[in-house]
């Protein structure tokens, strides 16, 4: 047993199980047998119900530079159940649903104490290889070589090893394919709208990028009261799915003829948006973003993971004399075990309605499947199911 508190007959001895392992930058997925370690002493060992596939694994998947490593097991969207826990676990035991988070909430640092920050600086948030605490990996494969965490999750496996600070306890009738969307895509898209820019009733929005991020920042814009949501994407098809989230207006950014896309803003809203979301991860699509908000109070908030190293272009001299705010948003400013219960509370009591997200579903050992649909747009999310 693990510290006394599972009964599982696994407890405290390693699991044979399978595991979707990168083991090439943009190669497929390979499906293997692993074994994962017992969770050592403030650690949860998870068996995952479904995961759902999100754009930051395929951008972490293609990658060939630090901090890309492999082999690698990737995810980072799920839900689970507790099989069993390591030493000084108290608020998860075995039996228990719950939701792995990339970034943590220790408690006690003056960042999980304060309302201002999401950013936990006992545990920060990184693409690490290991364990945050112990600086180790739980998985090996069948020769012993080690297979590296990813975002202190990997999802892409039976069986999972997370840190405490990274668990949070959930409703169990939450069904498991709506749940693990609030590991990445929902939180930081709605927690974006309403934590982070604490959108305003009546106020114009610009979103830029439809895909499940900024879908999910219309979701939040419109929870929050704003009266016009203004998507920007390359692809004209994303319109009418956009709709169904709240979008009201398009731009197609390929169609601004010789205005820039910010000018294309500032006229279409007479003077700029209230608040402007990057939701993509393009450092010249940040720059045009703040140039599309209003001076004087409009906000930008980026959401969009770029590459390593990208750096923006800004005039010191119109941030000074713009007024205008330019914040990142990690997670849409939601701390996983304060706000997401809160968040998941909004979905049961029928006030977020999730389900347009999830446009297709597979078996695990068609999760090469997952990535082709995402890669070639076909889907929004695209849940795998471990045991179905």
């Amino acid at each position: 047993m693990a510290d006394g508190k599972s009964s599982s007959e696994t407890a405290g001895k390693p699991i044979r199980c399978k595991a979707a392992i990168s083991r090439e930058a943009g190669e497929p997925l390979v499906i293997e047998e692993i074994m994962v370690a017992p969770p050592s002493p403030y650690e949860v060992r998870i068996r995952i119900i479904c995961t759902s596939l999100c754009y930051s694994d395929i951008t972490f998947w293609k990658l060939k530079v630090p901090p890309a490593c492999f082999p690698r097991i990737l995810g980072h969207e799920a839900v689970g159940v507790v099989e069993s826990v390591g030493e000084h676990v108290d608020e998860v035991a075995a039996g228990d649903i719950v939701i792995p988070t990339f970034l943590s909430e220790c408690g006690e640092c003056d960042d999980c104490c304060s309302k201002q920050s999401n950013l936990c600086s006992k545990f920060p948030f990184k693409v690490h290889p290991w364990m945050p605490r112990h600086e180790s990996s739980r998985f090996t494969d069948l020769k012993g070589q080690t297979l590296y965490h990813f975002l202190f999750i990997s999802s892409f496996s039976e069986y999972t090893v997370v840190d405490v600070c990274h668990v949070v306890k959930i409703d169990p009738s939450i069904p498991p394919n709506r749940a693990c969307l609030f590991g990445c895509c929902v939180a930081t898209g709605v927690g974006a709208a309403c934590k982070s820019a604490n959108v305003e009733a009546g106020s114009t929005v610009v979103i830029f990028g439809l895909g499940s991020i900024g879908l999910a920042v219309a979701k939040g814009a419109k929870l929050c009261g704003a009266n016009r949501i203004i998507g920007v994407d390359v692809n004209p098809d994303k319109f009418e799915v956009a709709k169904k989230f709240g979008v009201t207006e398009f731009i197609n950014s390929k169609e601004c003829g010789d205005k820039s896309l910010s000018q294309v803003v500032m006229e279409m809203t007479g003077g700029g948006a209230d608040y402007c979301f990057e939701c993509v991860g393009i450092a010249s699509l940040v720059q045009e973003a703040f140039a599309s908000c209003r001076k004087g109070w409009g906000k930008t908030i980026v959401l969009g993971v770029d590459k390593p190293g990208a750096q923006l272009n800004l005039s010191s001299y119109e941030v000074l004399h713009s007024g205008k705010i330019l914040t990142g948003s990690l997670y849409g400013g939601v701390k996983p075990k304060s706000d997401l219960p809160l968040l998941l509370k909004r979905y049961t009591d029928k006030e977020l309605v999730v389900d347009e997200f999830v446009t297709h579903e597979v078996r695990f050992e068609d999760i090469n499947k997952a990535f082709e649909l995402l890669l070639e747009g076909k889907c929004i999310r695209c849940v795998i199911w471990m045991d179905k």
